[in-house]
């Protein structure tokens, strides 16, 4: 799913209407059993409770494509008979209403989500009727033609409120407050089956993980039984790691800006697709040898993809290049607009080596204007 996607339906489970069929839910405490269940039309509940859930339905579908937001295939064994995507699916079009289906969805997650403290899994059936589009891009609600029938569970931290003081109106006096446990925001969550193209894709998952850095490898193979996607910051490892195996002597300042600069090219030449860029093995040779390796090196660089990454993989541009160019040594840290890494190079001064970064109007030193040394 693209931005668009993601964002038409967050619009549609967060609106004034009946979105939203039935909601269903259990309270799991740190031993992980069950304390308490809850099944229910979801317009049943008070308007603060629909305020408060369609709250936590927007925050399960946020975040980053690419980083919080993971469109993950189905295997084809797991669409059988008795696979993940099989059981997805009767859940589904069971409306949430088979209570031995939810008991076992629920057993699933317990046994797979690693978490040491309170939680609350949340899950929902709503459909969708799905709008047409002109050719101009124009919404026509008026020419709906399919229908999108799906589920959202997200998996909310349940913590106790902060201690404190509160005023006591009854009392005329500020005494100590009640502490309540509370339902935060969705650390982990999915949207089930995927919503590519504007139509419902039984073969894909939407997975949503707060911390882009700790997918949940083991709540990923439980739901989806598949691999765990590669993470953001695992993507940037391999990235450098490619870099350093290839250039080896020549990874000098010139060629990191100039990979750099060549991927930010890219992601700028496609800004107007909310799909996220996405670099192939033969997209990345082709960054590198604009920045000048060496052939020799290519062999390298073969090796060293199939060997990190995997032959058939591809990495998000947008997670292995930083909207902030940085130079860091043991002592000083230099942040340069990307658009203005010209203005920094390197040279051997007095035999040592140096950066040297050109300033044609102002500099500031903690906030105060000092003045530039004339020639």
């Amino acid at each position: 799913m693209n931005k668009k996607e993601i964002l038409e339906i967050r619009k549609h489970l967060t609106k004034q209407d009946g979105a939203v069929g039935r909601i269903c839910g259990c309270y799991v405490n740190h031993e992980k059993e069950i304390v308490c269940e809850l099944k229910q039309a979801f317009l049943s509940l008070s308007e603060e409770e629909i305020f408060k859930y369609r709250d936590i339905f927007k925050h399960g579908l946020s975040g980053t494509v690419g980083k919080n937001l993971l469109d993950i295939e189905f295997p084809l064994n797991q669409e059988s008979e008795g696979g993940t995507q099989d059981f997805l699916l009767k859940l589904r079009n069971s409306e949430l209403a088979d209570d031995e289906l939810l008991k076992r969805f629920y057993k699933t997650i317990i046994d797979n989500f690693d978490y040491p403290e309170n939680y609350y899994i949340i899950l929902i059936y709503s459909s969708y009727d799905i709008p047409g589009k002109t050719s101009d891009g124009f919404v026509n609600f008026d020419s709906s033609e399919d229908v999108y029938n799906h589920i959202l569970c997200c998996i909310c931290p349940v913590k106790l409120s902060k201690p404190g003081l509160s005023y006591d109106s009854t009392a005329n006096a500020f005494i100590e407050r009640d502490r309540d446990w509370i339902v935060e925001s969705p650390i982990k969550g999915f949207l089930f089956p995927a919503f590519n193209d504007r139509s419902t894709d039984i073969h894909s998952i939407l997975y949503y993980s707060k911390d882009a850095a700790n997918l949940g490898d083991t709540l990923i193979d439980s739901v989806v039984g598949s691999g765990t996607p590669l993470s953001c910051p695992d993507q940037k490892t391999i990235f450098n790691t490619l870099i350093s195996e290839t250039f080896t002597e020549s990874c000098d300042y010139e060629t990191i800006r100039s990979i750099h600069e060549t991927i930010n090219d890219i992601i700028e030449e496609n800004k107007e697709n909310p799909d996220p860029v996405k670099l192939s093995k033969e997209d990345i040779r082709h960054v590198f040898e604009e920045a000048e390796v060496a052939e020799e090196n290519i062999e390298s660089f073969e090796t060293a993809f199939s060997n990190t990454a995997g032959e058939k993989a591809e990495l998000q541009a947008s997670n292995i290049t930083e909207t902030k160019f940085s130079i860091t040594t043991p002592d000083v840290v230099i942040k340069v607009n990307p658009a203005r890494t010209d203005l920094v190079e390197t040279r051997i001064i007095d035999g040592r080596q140096c950066l040297v970064i050109a300033v044609d109007d102002h500099i500031q030193v903690n906030g105060i204007d000092v003045k530039t040394i004339k020639s």
